[in-house]
């Protein structure tokens, strides 16, 4: 389901229960079963046969929640952390960057929680594949049982492997390689093997802190890769909301909206978006509270005839 689209819910499927952007948990549709949350009593039952998307009242009628189709972006919302995973910010620009869509091979390592491996998959499906080592046997192996439910196994190939001194054990076969490692520079050598001869191979290094990118961009250089680059992705939200238009003479006095004093009075339009359009005009502000540094992304190309 992760990388196709469902339109009603069966018994066994996958479901994602979204309540609001921070409460959202994953169930398996089994009748019989109650999932009990903060805002009621929600029976599996009575879910099957619905649309995804579709929304659903508690038992007592106190609350509701809506039952979405699970994707890589909304798995990257509730997946089990077990280790630091990448956030869509960082997915889209590394998709991007790595020219990834269908049909491509790419070889990532370490797997993880597997947040960005969903992602991955969704983008190279139906023809493409992905390669995924974890040096961790457990998160392998939990990784493993989570490709299999999530019917990722003929696109996913997951290998319990320590990468820096065993390698990938292919060769040729890559069109992209992602390296989440600590010390990502010891395995430049195993991606340049496992990288295509045939095209442009591209390979990207995802490190949180500045020393392990300049051993990284040392280590590409003395391996051939080149126009070497280091991006860091911070997203910055808006928020949008109504306040009063302000009349000629307050403008021309140089009067400035005070987001403060209006904060009650839109109390009640800020869910509703009601917007008088004589008397009220619709503004962005940033939010107060962004999200910091992630990590470094250090990405490089390999040419045909440098390998």
């Amino acid at each position: 389901m992760f990388h196709e689209y469902k339109k009603v819910i069966e018994e066994g499927d996958l479901v994602v229960a979204y309540a609001t952007p921070e409460s959202m948990s994953v169930i398996k549709v089994k009748p019989g079963e109650i999932l009990n949350n903060r805002y009621g009593n929600f029976w599996h039952s009575k879910m099957v046969g619905l649309k995804f998307g579709s929304k659903v009242q508690s038992q007592t009628g106190t609350g509701f929640i809506h039952l979405l189709s699970p994707t890589p972006a909304l798995w990257t919302q509730v997946v089990p952390h077990r280790t630091q995973i990448l956030y869509l910010p960082d997915i889209s620009f590394i998709s991007l960057y790595l020219d990834l869509k269908p049909g491509k091979v790419v070889i990532e390592s370490g797997t993880g929680s597997g947040s960005f491996s969903h992602s991955i998959a969704r983008t190279v499906a139906p023809t493409g594949h992905l390669f995924t080592f974890e040096y961790h046997e457990l998160r392998a192996q939990t990784a493993r049982q989570e490709f299999d439910q999530h019917d990722l196994s003929d696109i996913v190939t997951i290998e319990h492997r320590d990468v820096i001194s065993d390698g990938f054990g292919r060769k040729n076969i890559a069109d992209a390689v992602f390296l989440d490692l600590p010390a990502p520079w010891d395995a430049v050598a195993a991606a340049k093997q496992a990288l295509r001869t045939d095209t442009i191979g591209r390979i990207c290094c995802f490190s949180p802190c500045i020393e392990q990118v300049q051993h990284t961009a040392l280590a590409l250089n003395e391996h051939g890769f080149a126009d070497i680059r280091m991006f860091e992705c911070l997203a910055k939200n808006h928020e949008v909301r109504p306040v009063p238009l302000p009349n000629i003479d307050e403008a021309i006095n140089g009067n400035k909206i005070n987001f403060k004093a209006i904060t009650n009075e839109l109390k009640t339009k800020k869910r509703k978006m009601d917007v008088d359009t004589e008397h009220d005009i619709l503004v962005s502000k940033p939010l107060d509270q962004v999200r910091g540094h992630t990590s470094y992304l250090t990405f490089a190309i390999l040419a045909p005839n440098s390998i």
